[in-house]
């Protein structure tokens, strides 16, 4: 029932797209990849979204992809696509820039397939609502109501404080050839490939970083707010490396050191952004071809079944070769046995690339020590520990205005007196969001400085740029942790 919905939602995608000026079969793979990227983490959906695709998929693009005896043709496309989960595809963005009146009807089309891939295998209440978020996605940017970045958070923010505000997606319509098939991408290829083939830009934390030298990324380094510790660790390892390195060169025997590292501590503390910057170091050290970052989490890594979870895994180590891959909550890998057969693949390959990958393992002390000694393969391998402590109420009162500035807003000292009270009613405890909750809480007094000015016409500028202490009144219970991703 759901293969059968699935392949007709696909060809009525086909047919919207034809009438829309776009090539049909070209709708119909970029469909086939959004259902993927949709159905990803449902168990069983790899199975039925292959049965769904090949009914069709052949005739309607003139070109067969191959019967696959596995699943990876369904992970690769899931890899392709993930973007589209958050911001619209690549043809839709196309036509919003160049056939607008078109677009709600493709975007209509893409809906249906976003429904039929989200009742693939067993889906859980959360894939079915990260469903209904993708169709919102489409239809409002179809509409016209998301084309223009935040105000909050514009793009470029500076990395003054832990990690970033997320880069919105850009909506840039495709300028190559659009991909003939979903799955057509060579294993291993990932989702940097594809995205170029389809004329998109790659995944932000996926494309290579600019090739910095090794006393920018240091000072990049320094000048993040607080993370004392962290940043003394980073040098010492950096130092130890570079010795390591010219003692090599040197043809003297050195011991063989490993560049694995476990980063604990609450979110929102800096450990994606300080891996982003170990990438690039280890990279200046000539220790990385290409000193990029993959950002995963157990989703990612497990599949739905035993024996797909070591496909799905090998698959990601592939695409961070020459890079970092990064392991958010990594002890949840801990859990079961899909989670330990990730992890049995993940030392293998980490063995077999020892030379090419650096992996960084990260999330809360307790559960990650225990997750580092279920596998003997992990204690030998993640033997350097970097701790991230919470911010102080100094440094984040400092990231709540370094937030503010980059978003254009000014906090008045009353201001800043008042989120100083805000930050010392906060519980530390485990979970404590840190930056995300300073972010959090200029999402909250952007919104009431919104509502103190709605009764005046035409505010002036500063009357736009200033936040004041009502503005953060009712920001208390905003919570301490977010998937905003700081």
């Amino acid at each position: 029932m759901t293969t059968t919905a699935l392949t007709a939602a696909l060809g009525a995608l086909a047919r919207a797209g034809t009438a829309a000026g776009v090539d049909g079969p070209a709708a119909r793979a970029e469909g086939e990849r959004l259902a993927a990227a949709v159905a990803e983490s449902s168990p069983g959906a790899p199975a039925d979204w292959l049965a769904a695709t090949a009914s069709g998929g052949a005739a309607a693009s003139g070109s067969a992809r191959p019967t696959s005896a596995t699943l990876q043709p369904f992970f690769d496309a899931a890899v392709s696509a993930r973007r589209w989960r958050s911001a619209p595809t690549d043809l839709l963005a196309g036509l919003i820039a160049t056939a607008p009146q078109q677009a709600a009807g493709y975007a209509d089309a893409l809906a249906a397939v976003v429904d039929a891939a989200a009742s693939l295998g067993d889906p859980s209440i959360s894939a079915i609502a990260a469903a209904e978020g993708t169709k919102a996605v489409h239809r409002s940017a179809a509409a016209g109501r998301d084309q223009a970045p935040s105000a909050a958070y514009p793009p470029g923010l500076p990395t003054l404080f832990g990690e970033p505000a997320t880069p919105l997606p850009t909506t840039t319509p495709p300028t190559g050839p659009a991909p003939s098939a979903a799955g057509s991408d060579p294993a291993g290829a990932g989702a940097t490939a594809t995205a170029q083939d389809a004329g998109a830009p790659a995944e932000p934390t996926e494309g290579k970083e600019p090739e910095k030298t090794l006393e920018e990324l240091l000072a990049e380094l320094d000048r993040l707010i607080g993370l004392g510790r962290v940043k003394d660790e980073i040098h010492r390892q950096t130092e130890l490396l570079r010795i390591e390195r010219l003692r090599a060169e040197a043809g003297l025997t050195s011991p063989t050191l490993t560049r694995h590292l476990v980063f604990t501590g609450n979110p929102g503390t800096g450990k994606t952004t300080v891996g982003r910057l170990v990438a690039g170091i280890y990279r200046a050290l000539g220790l990385l071809e290409k000193g990029h970052l993959v950002e995963v989490d157990r989703s990612e890594l497990v599949a739905g079944y035993l024996g797909q979870t070591a496909e799905k895994t090998t698959a990601v180590v592939q695409r961070a070769l020459g890079g970092v891959l990064f392991i958010d909550e990594a002890y949840a890998l801990a859990e079961d046995q899909y989670g330990r057969e990730a992890v049995d693949t993940l030392v293998k390959d980490m063995e077999d690339h020892r030379d090419d990958l650096v992996v960084i393992v990260a999330g809360y002390p307790g559960p990650m020590a225990r997750f580092i000694g279920t596998n003997p393969g992990l204690e030998s391998r993640f033997a350097r520990t970097i701790t991230f402590e919470d911010y102080s109420a100094d440094e984040l009162r400092r990231i709540f205005e370094a937030m503010s500035r980059a978003a254009d807003f000014e906090p008045e000292p009353a201001a800043l007196d008042r989120f100083d009270r805000l930050a010392a009613d906060q519980h530390r405890g485990e979970g404590f969001g840190n930056g995300r909750w300073a972010r959090n809480v200029l999402d909250s007094a952007i919104a009431r400085h919104a509502w103190r000015l709605r009764d005046v016409e035409r505010p002036t500028v500063d009357q736009l740029r200033t936040l004041v202490p009502e503005d953060l009144e009712d920001v208390v219970d905003i919570g301490t942790d977010s998937e905003a991703g700081l």
